[in-house]
């Protein structure tokens, strides 16, 4: 059986810090945390009334859309792929 060495990094989101365990490399994990620190700051500067619990969820949807626009793109590129090489 093989064991996956799991990372504990601790980062900083939206002021709130997490320990997060993961097997991608602590720098991955940074940067996803970022993005997300982002994502939730600029969603913020445009409803700065919304409660934290609407923003993680406003935050996620977005991210989400942006992640399911990114695999259509990707979905396509491979069809056009596909064609150009048969």
């Amino acid at each position: 059986m093989s064991q996956t060495k799991k990372n504990r990094i601790t980062v900083d989101i939206y002021g709130v810090q997490y320990v997060v365990i993961g097997t991608e490399s602590p720098r991955h994990i940074r940067r996803v945390a970022s993005v997300v620190d982002e994502k939730m700051r600029e969603i913020n500067s445009m409803n700065p009334s919304l409660g934290t619990n609407k923003l993680a969820v406003l935050t996620a949807m977005n991210i989400v859309n942006d992640y399911l626009q990114l695999k259509e793109k990707v979905a396509h590129l491979e069809e056009e792929l596909k064609r150009v090489k048969d």
